[in-house]
């Protein structure tokens, strides 16, 4: 069984708990997916079944698209509403309501849109010398991280705030890696009242939308299960491709390269090799000097 699942996350479960659920459904221990979600975040998981797991590097560092919900008045410790209040703003609930309404949100977004630098939160799955920083975390420990460099394609408000609300509804775009919760709290700094986040959903991951995606629950009534799986091809889809004569497949498949002629690729680009029919054999690499593409990762 081998391809690629669409889930739409509830909130509540770990991205682990939504993979070992599909094991169960599908019955197959070889199920991985390609960007963790928060426990209380909901959303687009895009996990692969099969041999489709060889194919994870290629999806991975897709962009991703959220929608949240900003909260202002105080941060916590996980940057959501799921963590323990760490700082408060002192001021009244009106206070806060009204310095979130007279504020000129798209001047705020303007300083994060674009390549900006980002410290990845404590509570994170992220790791640092083979520990992941929630566990560090979750001792009372806070480890030196450095910053990384992400790309905020988009980010705008959702609709403006209503009278006497404290939080703001936004829609981000941006590269793989992103914190949306470590956003929210800067940008809490940034107005001087602090922020976290209530509701964060993945609307988008990749060429991966919300209106493909299937439930838990509707997965395990699907008769059979494995009809929501789509083909793992498309996971590579976007890389060019050769196609393989008859006799070369089964050399590919003990990684052998193949030669070919009149070739465009810059080196190092990686191939996708098809055979006859269309099917993925392998994705390989084109090696300039040798004029050749060599199978890297053999799926058949």
């Amino acid at each position: 069984m081998d391809g690629i699942l669409i889930i739409d996350k509830p909130a509540g479960l770990t991205s682990h708990d939504v993979v070992a659920r599909v094991r169960r459904t599908l019955k197959t221990r070889r199920v991985g997916h390609t960007g963790t979600l928060d426990p209380f975040a909901t959303g687009v998981m895009v996990i692969l079944v099969g041999r489709a797991t060889r194919l994870a590097q290629f999806l991975d560092k897709d962009e991703k698209e959220y929608e949240a919900v900003i909260e202002f008045g105080s941060e916590t410790d996980t940057g959501d509403v799921t963590g323990v209040r760490s700082a408060e703003c002192g001021l009244l609930k009106e206070e806060i309501a009204d310095i979130v309404g007279r504020t000129n949100w798209d001047d705020i977004f303007s300083s994060f849109r674009g390549e900006i630098e980002q410290i990845p939160p404590m509570y994170s799955a992220k790791k640092i010398a083979g520990k992941k920083l929630y566990e560090h975390a979750r001792k009372g420990n806070v480890v030196e991280r450095e910053s990384v460099q992400l790309v905020i394609k988009l980010f705008d408000l959702l609709k403006d705030p209503a009278a006497g609300d404290r939080s703001i509804h936004v829609r981000v775009i941006c590269s793989a890696g992103t914190y949306i919760r470590q956003l929210a709290q800067d940008i809490g700094r940034t107005i001087g009242l602090g922020a976290h986040l209530t509701g964060l959903r993945r609307t988008n991951a990749g060429r991966f939308s919300l209106a493909e995606a299937v439930t838990l629950d509707q997965l395990e009534k699907a008769e059979p299960p494995e009809n929501a799986l789509k083909p793992m091809d498309i996971a590579v889809e976007h890389l060019p491709s050769i196609t393989l004569a008859a006799d070369r497949v089964e050399k590919t498949r003990n990684g052998l390269s193949t030669r070919i002629t009149n070739a465009d690729f810059e080196d190092q680009t990686p191939v996708r090799m098809v055979d006859e029919a269309g099917d993925l054999i392998a994705v390989g690499a084109f090696d300039a000097a040798e004029n050749a593409v060599v199978p890297k990762i053999v799926v058949v």
